[in-house]
């Protein structure tokens, strides 16, 4: 087994981006939910996601959308940001809740809308210059509901091409990370379905074109730690979005739905060497706290990633390639099982303590009266959710 103080060493590195959205209202397709304390500025998201790196030190960055994130001054922002103790992350393009986007956005029929959605990934691009973000998030809900709707490999030419014009448009220090979603909203075909199709375009597009892996966004029994070892083996691991879900959608809290899963996703990062920050992977949540509290929410999520990749971390690589190597199937799954079992909270609680964090960041966090403190400061105003 792994020595301690080479997972504790390891873990030091960590680093999981925070979505600013996840401190917003949220709800289902139905309604959404309102909570005390909301924030209603960007500036308020923030400072909301800088008490979860405050308590768990490993979520140093924010991930903002746009143009739910919206401000005058993005520059300020990002130095507001900076007095909080975090930082501006991965910069996140919205061409879906405009209704000239019905039909899709970049792989519209209609050129003048096709221009209309490029222009506004252009303009993330610019936010990401005031900010100093190297990452722009790319989802696209485009597709049809119906046979015949449109041409579905013109929509590919379409899609390729609004890429290549964003990709010729970053500078050499940032890169943009492709999505991609099984379905939802479209019915019939979506545009980027699926993790080949996103690689098949990123293969094209060069070096500045990742991507992302969503563990929400597959079919059901979908192996996700194989697409990320081959993603891997690539080179063309560009980041996570973090999730889970029992059915069809995503956004629930990382390792609700199947922390196993984890495990064996963030097992095949440290064997394919993808934990090492010199790689480049972004390690973001993508979660609606609907019913939760939604800091609270975040700081639980941050902890199941955390102990997800201290058990990661604990397999003993060479007993494990001694077994595969003999053929010993039952060998092999018990030394992978002897980690995923391990308790590794007494660890992550000594590791915080040296660290200078308190040991249990959700106790911490409740005694520290910050949500209450918002509570009662943020009233009036409108609060931040989707679409704002």
């Amino acid at each position: 087994m792994t020595d301690n103080s080479v997972v504790k060493a390891a873990l030091r590195k960590q680093a999981i981006e925070l979505p600013s959205w996840a401190f917003a209202n949220s709800g289902t397709r139905f309604k959404v939910f309102g909570q005390p304390g909301v924030p209603r500025t960007p500036h308020e998201k923030i400072a909301d996601a800088a008490q979860v790196h405050r308590y768990t030190g490993v979520a140093p960055s924010v991930a903002l959308h746009i143009p739910w994130d919206t401000v005058d001054d993005y520059g300020e922002l990002a130095a507001y940001a900076r007095e909080q103790g975090v930082r501006i992350g991965t910069i996140n393009s919205n061409v879906f809740q405009d209704d000239d986007f019905k039909l899709g956005s970049v792989a519209n029929p209609d050129p003048a809308i096709r221009a209309k959605a490029l222009d506004h990934l252009l303009a993330c691009v610019d936010v990401m210059d005031a900010t100093g973000s190297a990452d722009l998030k790319l989802w696209f809900a485009d597709g049809t509901n119906y046979p015949g709707q449109d041409d579905v490999r013109v929509r590919q030419d379409r899609l390729a091409e609004a890429l290549e014009a964003v990709r010729d448009r970053l500078s050499p220090d940032q890169r943009m990370l492709l999505e991609y979603k099984l379905f939802e909203p479209a019915f019939y075909t979506t545009d980027v379905p699926d993790w080949g199709t996103a690689y098949a375009h990123c293969l094209k597009l060069g070096d500045r074109a990742q991507v992302v892996v969503d563990t929400g966004h597959h079919a059901p029994s979908t192996n996700i730690e194989f697409i990320v070892a081959f993603l891997l083996r690539e080179h063309k691991l560009g980041g996570f979005d973090f999730n889970s879900r029992f059915y069809a959608d995503d956004d629930l809290m990382v390792g609700a739905a199947d922390p196993f899963q984890l495990f064996r996703i963030m097992y095949e990062v440290v064997r394919g060497g993808g934990f090492e920050p010199e790689e480049g992977i972004a390690f973001m949540l993508d979660q609606c706290h609907n019913i939760e509290p939604k800091i609270p929410g975040q700081i639980r999520s941050v902890l199941n990633v955390q102990e997800a990749t201290a058990k990661a971390l604990l397999v003993d690589a060479e007993a494990l390639s001694a077994a595969q190597r003999a053929g010993d199937v039952l060998g092999a799954n018990a030394v992978l099982m002897d980690a995923y079992n391990t308790d590794v909270r007494p660890l992550l609680a000594e590791l915080r303590a040296e660290e200078g964090l308190d040991p249990d960041p959700m106790a911490a966090f409740a005694r520290s009266g910050y949500m209450e403190a918002i509570a009662a400061e943020r009233v009036g105003g409108q609060q931040a959710g989707w679409g704002a």
